[in-house]
């Protein structure tokens, strides 16, 4: 004779208890949403992350105009550091009120990465087209050491792990600007 199996072995949630299994999260507060989302441009589709990115490069060419050209460079690390700060807490709400651990629609990540890439490179379409595809392409290919800092704790792994690949796309930007393949 078999014995009966419990209502709990039959419990599809995964070590969650049965009050919470079923239970919905509540909404992220609505400036996290906003900051998450980098204003909604991670609700485009396809592809939210380009289009964070899109939206950084526009949104911070635009800014930079009006910023002297001495103080450029600082103003882009400031900025990067400031959406890093601001941006790991609201990745947090919102992944955790999506249930997800890194919701395609959060982009601020990209907007972190993508200023990484534009630190100390000229106003111009060229760069800016170069950062837009080096940043895009190491956040997409994730080279060592990259993909481990996705495993970092909610927000900081979604934000962090753009960070490196802003640092890797800073360098072959560099790199292309200080050869003279870029700029001409």
């Amino acid at each position: 004779m078999k014995p009966t199996p419990s209502p709990v072995t039959n419990d599809c949630s995964a070590g969650v208890p049965p009050a919470v299994a079923g239970a919905s999260r509540p909404a992220a507060p609505l400036w996290a949403t906003l900051v998450a989302t980098f204003f909604g441009a991670g609700r485009l589709k396809p592809g939210p992350g380009t289009w964070g990115s899109l939206a950084t490069i526009i949104v911070w060419g635009l800014v930079s105009l009006r910023i002297p050209p001495a103080s450029r460079t600082w103003a882009t690390l400031i900025a990067a550091a400031a959406v890093t700060l601001i941006g790991i807490p609201a990745a947090t709400l919102v992944a955790r009120s999506s249930s997800l651990k890194d919701p395609q629609f959060v982009v601020i990540d990209e907007v972190a990465g993508q200023l990484v890439a534009l630190i100390a490179v000229p106003l111009a379409w060229k760069t800016f087209l170069a950062g837009l595809i080096l940043f895009r392409i190491f956040d997409i290919w994730k080279p060592f050491p990259i993909r481990r800092l996705e495993r970092l704790p909610d927000g900081a792994g979604i934000v962090v792990d753009d960070l490196g690949a802003g640092l890797y796309a800073l360098a072959v930007m560099h790199l292309l600007l200080h050869s003279g393949l870029l700029i001409r």
